[in-house]
């Protein structure tokens, strides 16, 4: 049985991708319109937004916003009610990613990252969650990571918000489930986009954000508490998850080199 209830209709929701201007959460904003759902379009760059919603005025909707402005976040909430009564899924999408090891240390860098990555998703749930939970009924999807799972070369400061956000999720749920709204979270191995375009190292088993877009959408579809992929890569960093640390530091470096 699913752990949430499956979205089997996209043209009857209201949907709120927080991060739409580039990389996963415009191709996911992209898909949902292609499925005939109304999408709220949110990121800093309003040409962007206005592009996309370009592909369907008619059940578009570009509210531009900073999500580390709590304020701004719960304008945009409020504008999309004003327009629409309501949001039924929102997909906190938005995030940002600075390759980082220790002896590069710097916590205004690290802050940065979780101003964005983990503020900016409270900042997001703070004005959607009452009015789901009156509602009894919504879904709420965070897009974190694999790198999450444990910790990991180059994501000294990544890694740990994606962590918090799949903790978060965790407790949401817990919280959540039993009045009716649906907690998702989304953890995608290495997917092409502007941030993941500056590694320098190999990346496996990269895919296109059509490809992370499609697999989101899955897994809400089926109902699922977690969705990550691509498996032939995330199943791997599964594994790693459960190992013990004896075993874990030292197959770490030698898979990275690092």
């Amino acid at each position: 049985m699913p752990l949430n209830a499956p979205v089997t209709d996209w043209s009857a929701q209201r949907v709120w991708v927080v991060g739409a201007s580039t990389g996963i959460g415009a191709a996911i904003a992209r898909e949902l319109l292609t499925r005939g759902a109304r999408v709220a379009l949110s990121a800093r760059s309003a040409e962007r937004l206005e592009a996309l919603s370009a592909l369907a005025p008619d059940r578009s909707l570009p509210v531009p916003l900073d999500v580390t402005d709590a304020r701004a976040v719960r304008a945009a909430h409020d504008t999309i009610v004003a327009a629409w009564g309501g949001v039924d899924v929102v997909l906190a999408v938005a995030g940002n990613y600075v390759p980082l090891r220790a002896t590069e240390f710097s916590a205004d860098a690290i802050g940065r990252l979780f101003d964005v990555n983990v503020q900016g998703v409270l900042n997001v749930l703070g004005p959607v969650l009452p009015a789901m939970i009156d509602r009894r009924a919504g879904h709420v999807a965070i897009v974190a990571s694999v790198a999450g799972y444990r910790g990991l070369p180059k994501a000294l400061g990544y890694g740990p918000t994606k962590a918090a956000l799949i903790n978060l999720a965790e407790v949401l749920y817990l919280d959540l489930a039993p009045m009716g709204v649906g907690v998702h979270i989304v953890n995608p191995g290495f997917v092409r986009t502007p941030l993941t375009d500056g590694n320098d190292f190999k990346m496996p088993a990269l895919i296109e954000p059509e490809e992370a877009a499609r697999e989101t959408l899955r897994g809400l579809e089926r109902g699922e508490f977690e969705t990550h992929y691509p498996k032939r890569f995330t199943r791997w960093l599964k594994l790693l998850r459960v190992l013990p640390y004896r075993w874990y530091f030292p197959l770490v470096h030698r898979i990275t080199g690092l």
